[in-house]
């Protein structure tokens, strides 16, 4: 059985920056991985990295269309009114990223609106001795799925802060349910050491059946 190109080690791995843009404290990551990961491949990275469950539909999109890529890359849906969009795991990375400074869009979560900007910031070796993807470096929690957005994290924090609120008993119970570790909530924790990166060809696999 041949084996996927994709995922043997190469040499030379990919350092990004993932920043999520308008959040009401800095969160980011900075990770490093293989150099022929298709955009699949780093959307698991990312949503790993920052924290995300991958409950919705996601979307890498070039700041400047004309320059490589002139469509959006995620998962391929059947909504007439939306732009066609490119199959992530058939697009390899080095089609939009080549040099140091080459950045994208990346929209998790339509509803929720959460846009990353996502930097390429260098292009490493890779350490014989260590696993990749790998998150080298971060700051800042990452919301709780669906709460909102920006605003809705926003009124999410502020609610959480005023022990007088009515709503903060239901809040906190929500944060509970979604994941027991939310609470306290932190949002200025994060734990590079916590981060654990699933296989992207699982995760693509579970899509394609449906599970």
């Amino acid at each position: 059985m041949a084996t996927d190109q994709r995922y043997k080690r190469p040499k030379t791995m990919f350092r990004f920056r993932i920043e999520l843009e308008e959040a009401p404290n800095p969160i980011w990551r900075l990770i490093d991985v293989p150099e022929n990961y298709s955009f699949w491949d780093l959307h698991v990275a990312i949503q790993d990295s920052m924290g995300w469950l991958d409950y919705h539909l996601h979307e890498f999109r070039a700041t400047r269309p004309k320059s490589r890529l002139r469509k959006p890359v995620g998962l391929p849906h059947d909504e007439e009114m939306l732009p066609e969009v490119l199959p992530g795991w058939q697009v390899p990375l080095t089609r939009f990223f080549q040099k140091p400074g080459d950045v994208m869009e990346y929209l998790y979560d339509f509803g929720d609106g959460w846009t990353h900007e996502v930097t390429l910031a260098g292009m490493i070796l890779a350490e014989p001795e260590r696993r990749y993807p790998a998150c080298i470096d971060g700051a800042g929690a990452c919301p709780p799925e669906d709460c909102g957005g920006v605003w809705g994290y926003q009124r999410l924090l502020a609610v959480i802060r005023d022990e007088q609120h009515e709503e903060r008993e239901e809040l906190v119970g929500w944060l509970r349910g979604m994941n027991s570790d939310n609470w306290p909530f932190d949002p200025m924790r994060f734990d590079r050491a916590s981060v654990r990166f699933d296989s992207p060809k699982k995760r693509l696999r579970m899509v394609l059946e449906g599970g």
